[in-house]
């Protein structure tokens, strides 16, 4: 019989993180103070984020991170995911290519989330704080968060984002039942949600909002750390765990992947999963790799935005970023994949896709939720909107080789499942979803109207 899950030993799960920042041909540009445009030293980053994770941020030096050993004997809860073959969605697309997926979905709350939530819960509490607060926008971030406060002693606060609190209750629910505190970003509760509140009422939310509520929170509670599941570097880093798992994983299976497939919204799971391998590209060691982010159509930030330095969140409470972003006050279309309607990617992956390092590609919703009934269908997962962008590129390039008959290998990140999401699946098959996209117009119109270009 053929094996189709691959599983790590516990003394196989990584020991390290891997930083790629000590790898890179370009270093990443530095985050700049809005106020003086001087680049940020790590201590300037202590009165929001943890002091380790601060450091870790701008760690341009050490290759490798040591995992601390509580960290690692919580990952051990659920680490590894098992790396598995995709027969049934092949036999589907009668394709002769290899299909594999790193299945993140498998881990307590659902998602990749957790392997950074763990680490930051674990360094605000090593620090001597006491409440940590958020941001989430499909709540997989926010139920990592508020599971791994509850698991050290914290109390979390969450802000999400409202189109996403109405969506999907659930998600919201997983969070409380962890017990965080939820609020539906923007609010009335914080400065920022009252300034974009009066200046549109009916704001139906974005990242940026709820950053920005979540970020001024920490600022003014006594003992009170920010935390974040994407965009920023050493989110990234944790995330690494993922990719680390998949090499030795792949190696089990004998094959080398082609090409490392994951969605997009800020970065942290195409990272996790893309950078260990992408180091071997840094060294010379292997070349020909391609590693493809799918963002939605609605939200291109990697596929048509522009590479600037901006703000992470709405208000502007942030550091600038150097990124690809489609303006910090951009409000994307009401998709359901709420964890990928952000407006700007991470530092790093910005320049790996400067230096011609990766590549992106823009999905219309309904081919997403296409490819996840497809995947559900063959492979008994329903898969998470978010992951739905990887799964729907996938298929993309797989049906490529049908054509040319090339027997790629093709691995993705399925990062989270999609059981909290059935609402989605129920307006699909009702009919109801709609596509949204952006066109290079629609782009440099809505920078000139955030006064950007």
């Amino acid at each position: 019989m053929k094996q189709k899950r691959f599983f790590l030993s516990e003394s196989e799960i990584p020991t390290q993180w891997y930083n790629i920042q000590a790898d890179m041909p370009n270093k990443p540009m530095p985050l700049k103070n809005p106020k003086t445009g001087e680049a940020m030293k790590a201590e300037d980053l202590f009165p929001i984020f943890a002091q380790e994770c601060s450091r870790q941020e701008l760690d341009q030096t050490h290759k490798w991170i040591d995992i601390p050993e509580k960290v690692r004997e919580m990952y051990t809860y659920y680490r590894s995911t098992p790396l598995v073959r995709a027969y049934g969605l092949e036999e589907a697309l009668g394709t002769p290519a290899h299909i594999y997926f790193k299945n993140e979905s498998v881990s307590p709350v659902g998602s990749h989330k957790l392997n950074s939530a763990i680490a930051q819960a674990y360094y605000c509490k090593q620090e001597g704080v006491t409440n940590v607060t958020t941001e989430t926008g499909a709540g997989q971030w926010g139920t990592a968060l508020s599971y791994a406060a509850k698991v050290f002693g914290l109390e979390a606060a969450v802000y999400q984002v409202k189109i996403s609190y109405e969506q999907k209750p659930y998600r919201r629910n997983m969070m409380q039942v962890f017990g965080a505190q939820v609020t539906p970003s923007p609010s009335m509760s914080t400065r920022a949600g009252k300034d974009i509140l009066t200046a549109t009422p009916n704001h139906n939310g974005s990242l940026g909002t709820a950053i920005s509520e979540a970020v001024e929170l920490a600022r003014t509670t006594p003992n009170c750390k920010y935390t974040l599941g994407s965009v920023m570097s050493h989110v990234s880093l944790h995330q690494t765990v993922i990719g680390l798992e998949a090499e030795k994983q792949m190696e089990m299976a004998g094959e080398y992947p082609d090409e490392i497939i994951a969605c997009f919204g800020g970065g942290s799971n195409f990272a996790g999963l893309a950078f260990p391998f992408m180091r071997h590209i840094f060294s010379g060691e292997r070349k020909g790799t391609r590693f493809i982010a799918a963002e939605p159509a609605s939200c291109p930030k990697l596929t048509k935005g522009r590479f600037m330095y901006d703000f992470g969140d709405e208000a502007g409470y942030t550091p600038m970023l150097p990124m690809f972003t489609l303006g910090h006050k951009f409000a994307p279309a009401n998709i359901h994949a709420g964890g990928l309607r952000y407006h700007g990617a991470g530092v790093i992956v910005s320049q790996l896709l400067k230096d011609g390092f990766m590549e992106a590609i823009d999905v219309d919703q309904i081919e997403t939720f296409d490819a996840g009934m497809l995947f559900a269908r063959t492979e008994g997962i329903v898969p998470a909107p978010e992951s739905c962008h990887a799964i729907a590129a996938t298929i993309r390039r797989a049906k490529e080789c049908r054509e040319t008959g090339e027997s790629k290998v093709l691995l993705f990140n399925l990062t989270g499942h999609g059981l909290m999401d059935m609402s989605a699946y129920n307006q699909y098959l009702a009919g109801n979803l709609m596509n949204y996209s952006m066109s290079e117009d629609d782009v440099t119109a809505s920078l000139m109207k955030q006064n950007m270009i």
